[in-house]
Parts: structure tokens; C-alpha cells; sequence
């Protein structure tokens, strides 16, 4: 039906039809190469000299853990419902999504792969997010209750080496995630956000523990690598929130609260949404 049947072209709906015709993107399995993908083509080709679709997204096959096909007779497989239940679906998202699968490749599905996503994804990112939390409230407490208010001038002052290191990365991330999505290469930027998950507790939070706590460097700085560590957390949350919606939203919900419009939203003014990070050229 698309993208003719469904605008009830050429019956009506013409030039809604027209404004949307190529359609931007189609996406369906590798089994549909001689199907759907073949049978699009030969009609736009005949009816309008040119393809239907300007972007063409193929998943492929996920097959059992033996590498048959999955089967309702043979049980094969894991229930979706009990995996969600186990991991949650963000987990499950991920696993998918950074898999031979879009890449057009067979992927045999391993519920330890889900697994996986948790354990060297998840609560990395989760203990990162409880570890600034944790700080920030020994830092309010040891100055005079003090409220932790964001600054991005503090974040972009800052020369300490390991500071000005993530903070690039992090807009570096930013711009390539645009850059492949705007592209359909879905495949090359969730190893991309995993390498960068990595890159900050293993090696930026470990790096700065001792200061974020404030036994290196004092309070000032504990405050600097703490602003730091809030910008960061809240650009890869709103980044990977396409992917992983349901526990980005738990640490933005979280994040959010610390903005000073926060709490003018609560008397019906302001905006409780920060200012949503972009597509930087500031590398």
C-alpha cells in the first residue's frame, strides 16, 4: 500500500501524495528483497520514472540460539515477555540494535546477550549517575546547604585535562550520532555510544573519584568536576533516549529537577526542561 494505496492515490489526496513522494525511508527484512523492495520499484519506475523510497533500511534474520529458524511447534526461544520482564525492554532494544541484525546480518538471539547490555551497559551508566548524585549532596551538605545549580561557563572554564577531554568527546558524540542518523547508519552509532559509556566510567569517573569527592583538589575543584560530570550525564541521557526511552527518562527526570527553571515550572512559569544540547562543531 505504500505509498500509493494508502493516500488513495490517484483518486485523491494528489498532492499530499506528491509533497510526500519518495517517501524518505522504508524499512522491512532481508526476505523482502524480492518482495515488497522489488515490487515498490518496478511500479514507482513505471508510473513516475523513479524509485519510491530515497533511503532504504534492511534488517536482517533473528534466528534461535541453534541458528534455526524461530518456531511457536518447537520452542525455540525464549518469551519476549518474560526477557522484558527479566531485563527490560531497553535492554532487549539495545542488544537488537547492536547486532549483526542491522547490518541486513542473521543474529542467533542469546538472552545472555540482553544480560549483557545490563552488566556492562547499564549499571556502569546507572552507578555513574549514582555516584554524581551521591557527591553532589555531600558537596551541598559541607557547604552550608548551597544548592548544586548547573553552569555551563564552569563546565566550559575548566582546564583540568580529564575535564576538557570528556567534555569534547561528548560533543564529538553528539555530532556523529546527527551526522550517522541523519544518514540511516543506525549500525555505526550504538557502538559508538557504548564505546563512549565506557570511556566515561571506566576511565573518566575512576580518574576523578578521588576529587569528585572532594579529598583531591578541595571543594572548588570537586564542584568544577562535578559540573562536569552533570553536563556530560545529561547530553548522553538526552542522546540516547531514542534507544534506551525508559531509563534516559528516569535519569532525566532526575537531572531535570537541578535546572533553576525547575522550580519556576512549579508555580506555572518557566520551562522544567533544560536547554536540549546539539549537533556541536566545537571540537
Amino acid at each position: 500500500s505504500m505509498p500509493y494505496a494508502q493516500k488513495h492515490y490517484p483518486f485523491e489526496n494528489k498532492e499530499e501524495f506528491e509533497n510526500g513522494f519518495p517517501a524518505d525511508f522504508i524499512a522491512e527484512g532481508l526476505d523482502q528483497t524480492r518482495g515488497w523492495f522489488y515490487t515498490l520499484m518496478v511500479l514507482s519506475t513505471a508510473l513516475f520514472d523513479k524509485p519510491a523510497f530515497k533511503n532504504l533500511i534492511v534488517n536482517g534474520l533473528v534466528l534461535a540460539s541453534d541458528g534455526k529458524k524461530m518456531s511457536k511447534r518447537l520452542k525455540n526461544y525464549p518469551d519476549p515477555n518474560v526477557v522484558i520482564s527479566k531485563y527490560g525492554a531497553d535492554a532487549l532494544r539495545m542488544y537488537l540494535i547492536n547486532s549483526p541484525v542491522v547490518r541486513a546480518e542473521s543474529l542467533k538471539f542469546q538472552e545472555s546477550g540482553v544480560l549483557g547490555v545490563v552488566k556492562e551497559v547499564f549499571l556502569p551508566l546507572y552507578n555513574a549517575f549514582r555516584f554524581f548524585v551521591q557527591n553532589m549532596e555531600r558537596w551541598e551538605s559541607i557547604n552550608s546547604n548551597i544548592k548544586f545549580v548547573p553552569s555551563p561557563e564552569k563546565v566550559r572554564a575548566t582546564e583540568n585535562p580529564t575535564d576538557v577531554w570528556i567534555s569534547a568527546a561528548t560533543q564529538g558524540l553528539i555530532k556523529f550520532v546527527h551526522e550517522e542518523m541523519a544518514a540511516y547508519r543506525l549500525y555505526t552509532v550504538m557502538p559508538a555510544l557504548v564505546r563512549f559509556v565506557t570511556q566515561l566510567t571506566n576511565w573518566y569517573v575512576r580518574l576523578n573519584r578521588d576529587r569528585l569527592k572532594g579529598l583531591e583538589g578541595g571543594d572548588d575543584e570537586a564542584e568544577t568536576g562535578l559540573q562536569v560530570l552533570y553536563d556530560v550525564l545529561l547530553d548522553v541521557t538526552i542522546l540516547m533516549a531514542p534507544f534506551t526511552p525508559f531509563i534516559t527518562e528516569y535519569f532525566y527526570q532526575h537531572l531535570r529537577k537541578l535546572q533553576p527553571s525547575y522550580a519556576q515550572s512549579a508555580d506555572g512559569g518557566g520551562s522544567s526542561n533544560p536547554v536540549c544540547p546539539g549537533k556541536s562543531d566545537s571540537v
